[in-house]
């Protein structure tokens, strides 16, 4: 698939570190994305006092676009992760967001003899995240209190394997 849209502009575009920045690759369930805009927009903190800032792109030429396509497509060096509202988020009743790492590197074309160690402990690349936790994750990830390993295995360590606000 090849996306016909000026991504960089998209998602260059938005305002500042701490705004969330959200595609929507699903377009089957508007009933859903609803629900997770709703949420998106809710105050966030330890006691809801911080106003949500979150950059939507509803462009359907996003439609479909997978997490490889979307990396691909992202090139404002400024951005650190980028969340997805995929066909997974709009199925899930938690209504889970998959969060993908932008600085994230295949290591898979890496030479063993150097970098073995790397190979075998790839950084990860995506986990999964309530709306209610990606303010935190976009928040600590932008000052450097936690790094997206840190979140992933977070996840990762779930029954469900999705972030919840911490």
């Amino acid at each position: 698939m090849s996306l016909v849209i000026d991504a960089s502009s998209l998602i260059r575009s938005y305002t500042d570190r701490f705004t969330v920045p959200v595609i929507r690759t699903d377009f089957s369930d508007d009933e859903s994305w609803n629900a997770v805009v709703g949420e998106l927009h809710r105050p966030w903190g330890p006691g809801g006092e911080i106003a949500a800032t979150v950059q939507l792109v509803e462009a359907p030429a996003w439609s479909g676009a997978t997490p490889d396509e979307v990396l691909a497509a992202v090139v404002d060096g400024d951005l650190i992760v980028v969340f997805l509202a995929d066909r997974d988020t709009m199925k899930s009743p938690t209504r889970a967001l998959l969060a993908l790492s932008t600085l994230w590197e295949d290591v898979s074309g890496l030479d063993p003899v150097y970098y073995q160690e790397l190979i075998d402990s790839p950084e990860p690349r995506e986990f999964r995240a309530v709306p209610a936790a990606v303010h935190g994750v976009q928040a600590d990830l932008a000052l450097g209190n936690v790094n997206f390993a840190e979140y992933a295995a977070a996840a990762s360590a779930e029954p469900d394997q999705v972030l919840r606000p911490i």
